[in-house]
């Protein structure tokens, strides 16, 4: 069976404020989407309506092709959910906590015992095992709630701002972490409203503006269809490289329909095409021999739409 979520319509207003306003979108495939918006957005919102935490006005939410308010069991059975900031019992163990999470889903106790070394594990956090959570940093207890999402090793799985309220070394480690589940057949859908998250760890990316979808697709086919259907990346050098040799070696390569400098060792390149262009480029690039150590989408395009069509919405 394929992975998939899907908005019909979902809608949620409290009172008079329209918290997201007919949400129409589907996703499908073992992926990591990133639901990119400003707080308030109504991110959340949506989450806690695909997890039955709240009702919709109007609308429905599907997991796996099942309704989440009409047969809430069966669409949850394959689901894990971080779901803004959990508190762990500061007196348990991740062991205790984990086994604890496993009883009230109604797992084996062997079950239990079994997925709960795993997790701990994909978290990296077997050597604390047995260690008050109460003693952990804001990051370690986190990544014990992700673990407690990954627990009955669910097909889809919703983070809701995982990394938000970290310190830099923590979110990393729960960067990491999201990258190490992409490893699995998982549908991950993760809100955050950070852009450099959004491009380290996922595949596509859904905007949200005042409730509203504004667009959901690929990256590379997102920075296209706003840039003239150029993409941009990244190219990092072991050496800083000086504007004559960009303007004469990298410039001038098929394809290049711009450039501008982010520091000594690093450019960005605006590409006509998608991928087959964008790997047309890194080839040409290596074979130049200019000390290429990196070839990534460039989280400046990402920003500059992302602030282009969040001040359009608001207009």
């Amino acid at each position: 069976m394929v992975q998939s979520i899907e908005a019909r319509g979902l809608t949620r207003r409290f009172g008079d404020f329209v918290a997201l306003d007919h949400l129409n979108l589907k996703v499908e495939g073992a992926k990591c989407v990133g639901f990119l918006g400003p707080n308030g957005a109504g991110k959340t919102t949506t989450l806690k309506m695909f997890t039955d935490l709240i009702f919709p006005t109007e609308g429905e939410a599907f997991v796996n092709g099942v309704s989440v308010q009409h047969d809430r069991k069966e669409a949850l059975s394959s689901c894990g959910a971080l779901i803004e900031t959990p508190e762990i019992y500061p007196s348990l163990t991740p062991t205790e906590a984990l086994e604890m999470n496993g009883a009230l889903r109604g797992m084996a106790p062997d079950e239990i015992r079994e997925r709960t070394r795993t997790v701990l594990d994909e978290v990296k956090m077997t050597d604390w095992a047995d260690k008050k959570v109460g003693r952990f940093s804001k990051g370690m207890k986190q990544r014990i709630n992700i673990a407690s999402a990954l627990l009955a090793d669910p097909d889809v799985v919703f983070l809701d701002e995982p990394s938000t309220g970290l310190d830099p070394r923590g979110m990393a480690e729960v960067r990491d972490i999201i990258r190490g589940l992409k490893q699995g057949n998982r549908l991950i859908f993760m809100s955050s409203h950070i852009l450099s998250e959004v491009v380290d760890v996922c595949d596509e990316v859904a905007l949200l503006d005042h409730g509203k979808l504004l667009f959901f697709d690929t990256l590379a086919n997102v920075t296209a269809k706003f840039d003239g259907g150029a993409t941009s990346v990244d190219l990092a050098f072991m050496f800083p490289v000086g504007d004559p040799d960009v303007e004469r070696q990298v410039a001038s390569l098929a394809g290049v329909a711009g450039w501008s400098r982010l520091d000594p060792t690093r450019i960005t390149v605006r590409v006509n095409g998608g991928l087959e262009a964008r790997a047309q480029l890194l080839q040409q690039v290596a074979n130049l021999k200019l000390g290429l150590v990196s070839f990534r989408e460039s989280r400046s395009a990402l920003e500059e739409i992302y602030l282009k069509e969040i001040s359009t919405g608001d207009s």
